[in-house]
């Protein structure tokens, strides 16, 4: 059988994490939580299949790779700077102050002050898998408080990379810094990932997108996808025997780099599934490692741990953002997203243990912590989710009192959803029509009134919200939200509450149009078919010509 170790430790991972990824999902936790509990389930320390040790710490080193390459193509300099000003210096001390609850916590248990900050260091970032599927439920990402929690996490990867670099000089691990003094082993490392980054600004930005270009022109979607990870997994391999980085550096970059290509997005889309699956590997290895033992030998120890994952770090974010003058809810997000540790956390765990300067109880214990802040985070957003919607109820009942829609107003148009589309549409229907525009976000109903519309703060798919609207009286009402399913329920809401109206609703494929029909709208709008339309309607309207003369404008379509 040792043979098919490899086959036995893929199979069994995969399943295994597919298993309990999908019980997590349905308890309604972050299935990262179910990879490691697969881990924990074929590692050495507890019974029946045990996986092959030494093959999965390789499989979980590919895992970080490409881990770092995903990290690094969606780093945004710009989104960075949108919100450096509370984002850099706020992560700063966030990281500071956690790392030092950690030290304190180490030092008590009799560690060395090395082990103390790296066990600290662990503790202080957040896992960006489980923070952006957060957002990413509540449609909180392109908001400003969403921007303002990826860009700190942006500054806690930064950070970390920078760890990863120097704790291997820290610890005097390289035989080349072994009899060096401390400046000069960092000195010596500074000058290597200087030359590293230096090379890859000035041949790396230049020879990455040329050669993405040259193979796009072949039109071999297999090609593209074997060159982004022959670029991934080459410069991370190349940046270690060259120039003495780590793979998750060298990975970075290569990320970064990509990220200026305009091939950026076609890149992370091919990727992604592999990208996806190595990353369960890794969880799936670093649950390997965790003795589950410790919950029962050390829970005092585990709890404090948890504590000041879940609280210490919740608290200091929050008095930072207060601090910045931003509003409690915002700081309530930061603090909420930052509740918990991921895989940063368990690179730098293993980095610590492989290097001698943490001991095995450390990472242990960064184990365990992680999987009781990964099951609590998402009652913490719970919790969040009810006081926003106590605060909008407040709020609507107070913006309805200054501006509801008028007794009488009857023949009017519904616009559910106030973003690009829907404000376009109210833009050009109020010209010649009375639009009343339903929005569950107060910000976008203050806009609409702003424009001179009638306004309702709710859930469009909320019965009393649709009443509020006046729907039983309207003569259209247009569904602009960008998600099938939950425009499928506000399709359902106001069929149920006004029968008669005409129902238009917007989609982005065939399977979300034929969805909306079955659940009641009259019509959908799709933009890629209509964007086709006016490309035709703009060829059929131009004559035979021999030069070059500007195209006549389409005639405008309904969005």
């Amino acid at each position: 059988m040792h043979h098919t170790s490899l086959i036995t430790l893929l199979v069994g991972g995969i399943v295994l994490a597919f298993v309990f990824g999908a019980l997590a999902q349905r308890l309604r936790l972050p299935p990262l939580l179910g990879y490691l509990l697969a881990g924990v389930a074929i590692g050495p320390f507890t019974p029946g299949f045990v996986g092959d040790a030494e093959l999965a710490p390789q499989l979980a080193e590919i895992g970080v790779i490409l881990l770092m390459f995903g990290v690094g193509l969606h780093f945004s300099l710009a989104d960075l700077m949108k919100v450096r000003r509370i984002a850099v210096p706020g992560a700063a001390v966030q990281i500071a102050v956690a790392t030092a609850m950690g030290w304190a916590l180490a030092r008590w248990l009799g560690w060395s002050h090395v082990a103390g900050v790296v066990f600290g260091l662990a503790l202080s970032v957040a896992s960006t898998v489980v923070l952006l599927r957060a957002l990413e439920e509540r449609h909180l990402v392109d908001t400003t408080r969403g921007q303002i929690a990826v860009g700190w996490l942006i500054v806690e990867d930064i950070a970390m990379v920078l760890a990863l670099v120097l704790l291997p000089v820290l610890a005097g691990d390289a035989t080349d810094h072994a009899r060096m003094p401390l400046w000069q082993a960092l000195a010596l490392t500074c000058a290597k990932v200087g030359g590293f980054v230096a090379f890859m600004l000035v041949v790396g930005r230049r020879v990455i997108p040329w050669l993405l270009a040259r193979v796009v022109r072949t039109g071999n979607r297999e090609l593209f996808t074997l060159c982004v990870l022959a670029i991934a997994l080459g410069v991370a391999f190349g940046s270690a025997s060259l120039f003495g980085v780590s793979f998750a550096l060298g990975a970075f970059f290569a990320g970064v780099v990509l990220n200026e290509s305009e091939f950026s997005h076609e890149a992370a889309n091919e990727t992604l599934p592999l990208r996806d699956a190595f990353a369960v590997l890794f969880f799936v290895s670093v649950g390997m490692l965790l003795d589950p033992a410790i919950l029962l030998e050390r829970p005092g120890e585990v709890l404090l741990t948890a504590l000041i994952i879940i609280l210490g770090k919740s608290i200091a974010a929050f008095a930072i953002v207060r601090a910045f003058g931003r509003d409690t809810s915002t700081a309530l997000l930061i603090a909420a997203s930052l509740a918990q540790i991921g895989e940063f956390s368990f690179i730098l765990a293993t980095l610590g243990l492989q290097l001698g300067v943490l001991p095995r109880e450390g990472q242990d214990l960064i184990l365990a912590g992680a999987i009781v802040s990964i099951v609590v985070n998402p009652f913490l957003f719970t919790l969040l989710d009810r006081r926003k919607a106590r605060h909008e109820r407040r709020a609507r009942a107070a913006a309805d009192a200054l501006a509801p829609v008028p007794d009488g107003t009857s023949g009017h148009v519904l616009v559910v959803g106030y973003g690009r589309v829907g404000r376009e549409l109210a833009r050009l229907l109020g010209a010649t029509m009375t639009t009343v525009v339903v929005d569950a976000d107060a910000h976008r109903i203050d806009e609409a009134r702003r424009d001179g519309h009638f306004a309702v703060m709710g859930n469009g798919a909320d019965a009393r919200t649709l009443q509020e609207a006046r729907a039983a009286a309207a003569g259209f009402a247009i569904v602009a939200l960008p998600m099938t399913l939950e425009a499928g329920a506000v399709v359902d809401s106001l069929r149920a509450e006004a029968p008669a109206i005409t129902i238009i609703a917007r989609t982005h494929s065939d399977e979300g149009a034929a969805h909306l029909i079955a659940h009641g709208a009259d019509a959908t709008v799709m933009a890629e078919k209509e964007l086709a339309h006016s490309i035709v309607a703009m060829i059929e309207a131009t004559p035979a010509r021999r030069g070059r003369r500007p195209l006549p404008p389409a005639p405008e379509v309904p969005a």
